[in-house]
C-alpha cells in the first residue's frame, strides 16, 4: 500500500512529460530547418495537426504536443495511482 508520503504526483508527472514534448519538437524543428532529420520533421508534421517549419507552426505545434502529452500521461498517472492504493 501506498501511503501518503509515497503518493505518484500526477500533476508533476504530467507536466514534465507535457514540458519534454514540447521540448523535443523545438529540437526536431531546430534541426530540420539546419537540413538535418528533415524526414522527422515531415512526419511529425503528418502527426500533429498544427506543426509545420514556420515559427508559428513551431508554437503552434508545441502546444499541441505538450497538452495532448500532460492528457495522455496524467490519465495514465491516475490510474496507476488508483491501481496501487487497493
Amino acid at each position: 500500500m501506498m501511503n501518503k508520503k509515497n503518493k505518484l504526483n500526477t500533476s508533476s508527472i504530467a507536466l514534465a512529460a507535457a514540458v519534454w514534448s514540447a521540448l523535443l519538437m523545438l529540437v526536431i524543428w531546430l534541426l530540420a530547418n539546419m537540413g538535418l532529420y528533415v524526414s522527422a520533421a515531415e512526419q511529425m508534421s503528418k502527426w500533429h495537426m498544427f506543426f509545420n517549419l514556420t515559427v508559428i507552426g513551431l508554437v503552434s505545434g508545441m502546444i499541441e504536443a505538450g497538452v495532448i502529452s500532460f492528457l495522455l500521461v496524467y490519465s495514465f498517472a491516475t490510474v496507476y495511482t488508483m491501481i496501487t492504493q487497493k
